[in-house]
């Protein structure tokens, strides 16, 4: 993969019934806006903040293939990116430990952001997260 990119990832965390069958859509870009690569996974029964943090630490696990000079994300948990910028402390014993290992991953990139976004300005990476729900582990297309 080609180095210096700066990347932008879409990011969604879902969970019906929270807790309840749950899953998570990434959608990497590179910075002309090309859909690098789209990832829908189910989680199983998870919370929706479970599964936001999930969407995350699976977003970083995957740029690192692309050996990216700065990653920017954008999420619809205005909790998560609150908690992962240091303006809430994460509290609950669950989410804690999937925290860490989120600011592990942002860490190591060479420069890493998070922003909060409005629902509606994520729809992409929400109907990849509804359609990994839905496959309940199976392989589907997500086009």
């Amino acid at each position: 993969m080609s180095t210096g990119r700066r990347l932008l990832v879409e990011t969604d965390g879902a969970s019906r019934g929270n807790p309840g069958f749950a899953g998570v859509g990434v959608i990497i870009k590179d910075e002309t806006g090309k859909t690098l690569e789209t990832i829908g996974k189910f989680l199983g029964i998870s919370t929706n903040n479970q599964a936001e943090y999930q969407a995350l630490i699976t977003a970083l696990e995957a740029v690192q293939r692309y050996a990216p000079e700065a990653v920017t994300v954008h999420s619809d948990s205005e909790l998560m990116v609150k908690q992962i910028n240091g303006q809430y402390r994460v509290r609950h014993p669950e989410i804690i430990p999937l925290f860490q290992q989120a600011i592990e991953l942002a860490t190591a990139l060479p420069s890493f952001t998070i922003i909060h976004v409005p629902r509606e300005k994520n729809p992409g990476a929400d109907r990849v997260a509804n359609v990994a729900i839905d496959s309940r582990g199976r392989r589907v297309a997500l086009d």
